[in-house]
């Protein structure tokens, strides 16, 4: 259990860093200047989208087992390595959002721009590998807390500490070894 909470939490936290989510971040406290209703709104969001990810994926796993499924989460995880090289563009949907309040324009737009992203699919990987939503949705949870929290307190700051592509090549690192170690237990 412990594992699957460090793991999560490490691999989002890394993943997050540069990604549209942490941009939207930056963008929300330069537009706001309100952290807390910020924060808790990625908080929130965060919950809400990992949850039904960690959900999705520890369903498939009780569905599909054995090798095969398990060879599949693994070339899921270096796929995701893949992607994890390629930048992500400012989110201009954080600047046109007209909802009231900062807390609800937050939490509507980052559990948006979360959909589909590389974070909540990694959740889905993980909690299929792990076969534990509650522990790898709080583990993915704080990671992306980790790396958002800081980039509202610092704003752009953040992006100019590491270059977001030494970022990038470490997240790709941390994916494809997870996947090759998924991999190769499965073949053994």
């Amino acid at each position: 259990m412990l594992e699957a909470f460090g793991v999560s939490t490490a691999l989002v936290a890394l993943a997050e860093i540069g990604d549209k989510t942490q941009l939207l971040a930056i963008v929300l406290a330069a537009r706001f200047r309100q952290p807390v209703p910020i924060i808790l709104g990625i908080l929130c969001a965060t919950l809400l989208n990992h949850a039904a990810a960690a959900a999705l994926g520890f369903l498939i796993a009780d569905w599909l087992t054995g090798q095969a499924f398990q060879i599949a989460v693994g070339i899921g995880f270096v796929v995701m390595a893949g992607w994890a090289l390629i930048p992500d563009k400012e989110d201009d949907r954080a600047q046109s959002t007209n909802a009231g309040g900062v807390f609800l324009t937050t939490l509507a737009a980052f559990f948006l721009v979360e959909i589909g992203d590389k974070t909540q699919i990694a959740t889905s990987l993980l909690a299929a590998r792990f076969e534990n939503i509650l522990v790898v949705t709080a583990g993915t949870t704080l990671g992306m807390m980790l790396a958002n929290v800081p980039a509202v307190f610092l704003g752009e700051v953040v992006t100019k500490i590491v270059p977001l592509k030494v970022v990038r090549i470490g997240a790709a690192i941390v994916f494809a070894a997870i996947g090759a170690w998924v991999i190769v237990a499965a073949l053994l």
